[in-house]
């Protein structure tokens, strides 16, 4: 995954290289290096190798108002009965659970997180967790924009916003749907409500989007911007072709010769990013 964060001319760049040894190594932090000294941590978030584990995602729904490509079949998905879903009720105490044994950030995911009824309340409930620091959505952005203000006055603090292509015409043919120009939208209304950075996720094709990563990069100049450039992975049902795939290094090597200026940078802990900052005026 590769991020950028704007500072005029200053920005930071982040690879993920999605496989099992790359998310598993960087996504939790030692357990002797990271131990909060002020709040009890529970056994159940170390693993066998010592790791501490104090990030949890909690999926509110598996519908979605998308149909991207790699992600799902046009017809959608079977879902499961509406009784057999986790309520408002149920994930604000699994969350204060986990939180009260040592998670202090939480990532509502779906599905599309903002197409459940009640994403308001649950993002009130759960950022009043106490010793919950982080409160973060992942979410394609259709309908985001008129719920930021809400969203954020109820505590939700970070925001990925999906976006593959700045092309259009490519999004509704990878998504199956128009509203590229909503995406657009909430990613402009993440920033006016004073979102820093907003971060974009992009998954990279060979053949589709690859010739964009520049494009993507070039938005960071002025605006407060972190793209994440994801490698394209492979699961049941969305068709993945190791012809399609763009690694890490070669979309690095695609940067590099576009803005010379780029350092590494020194990984967090739980960072699932290889960070890069560029410091390349033109």
């Amino acid at each position: 995954m590769m991020r950028y964060v704007s500072k005029v001319s200053e920005w930071h760049l982040g690879f993920r290289k999605l496989n099992l040894c790359s998310m598993y190594a960087t996504s939790c932090a030692k357990f002797s290096e990271d131990l909060p000294k002020d709040n009890p941590v529970s056994d159940m978030l170390l693993d066998s190798f010592g790791r501490l584990h104090t990030y949890l995602r909690i999926s509110l729904t598996e519908r979605c108002n998308l149909r991207c490509q790699y992600c799902m079949p046009a017809e959608g998905v079977e879902l499961t009965p509406g009784p057999q879903l986790l309520s408002q009720n149920e994930i604000v105490r699994l969350a204060n659970l986990f939180v009260s044994s040592g998670v202090d950030k939480i990532r509502l995911t779906g599905g599309e997180p903002t197409i459940r009824k009640d994403i308001e309340d649950i993002c009130l409930q759960l950022s009043n967790l106490k010793g919950l620091k982080t409160l973060a959505m992942t979410t394609n952005g259709i309908t985001l924009a008129r719920k930021l203000p809400k969203l954020k006055e109820c505590g939700l603090s970070s925001v990925n916003i999906s976006l593959d292509t700045l092309v259009p015409a490519k999004f509704e043919f990878m998504t199956r749907r128009k509203g590229h120009e909503r995406v657009l939208e909430s990613i402009n209304a993440a920033i006016n409500v004073g979102y820093n950075p907003v971060k974009v996720n992009c998954v990279v094709m060979r053949g589709f989007n690859d010739d964009e990563i520049c494009d993507f990069v070039e938005l960071t100049r002025e605006k407060p911007i972190n793209i994440r450039f994801i490698e394209f992975m492979p699961f049941d049902g969305n068709v993945w072709n190791v012809k399609k795939l763009v690694p890490y290094s070669e979309m690095l090597d695609r940067v590099v010769k576009r803005f010379p200026g780029l350092k590494r940078l020194q990984d967090h802990p739980t960072d699932t990013a290889k960070n890069f900052k560029n410091s390349t005026s033109s």
